[in-house]
């Protein structure tokens, strides 16, 4: 008789219909789910101008977390766009960084103190 090892997803007390032998694909396969989640939410919330049923949502959220790597490569780069209402000055003025230290000079080297005892 052989043992054979499965591994299922069980997400909100509910057995999923795909079972791995190896715990590595399991888990991924879970954290794709939770991002799928989490996008379903997003999108739920966003201010959409068209309506969308929930089940079109959910499609488009596992598409998205399924492709994670490709869709962060087309998003990179990609800058935030500020509503007109944030622009005309209505959010508190961007901070800028504290200044860093200056580099020492090229061929110079750094001092150190030493503390003699």
């Amino acid at each position: 008789m052989a043992v054979i090892t499965r591994f299922v997803v069980v997400r909100n007390g509910v057995e999923l219909d795909r079972v791995f032998t190896v715990k590595k694909e399991a888990e991924a396969y879970d954290k794709m789910l939770d991002a799928a989640e989490q996008l379903a939410t997003f999108i739920k919330s966003s201010a959409l101008d068209v309506a969308v049923d929930e089940q079109t949502i959910d499609a488009v959220a596992i598409l998205l977390a399924k492709n994670g790597p490709e869709v962060v490569k087309i998003l990179k780069g990609i800058k935030p766009i500020i509503p007109p209402s944030e622009a005309e000055g209505d959010s508190p003025p961007a901070r800028t960084p504290p200044p860093t230290d200056k580099k020492p000079a090229k061929g110079s080297s750094p001092r150190r103190r030493t503390r003699k005892e």
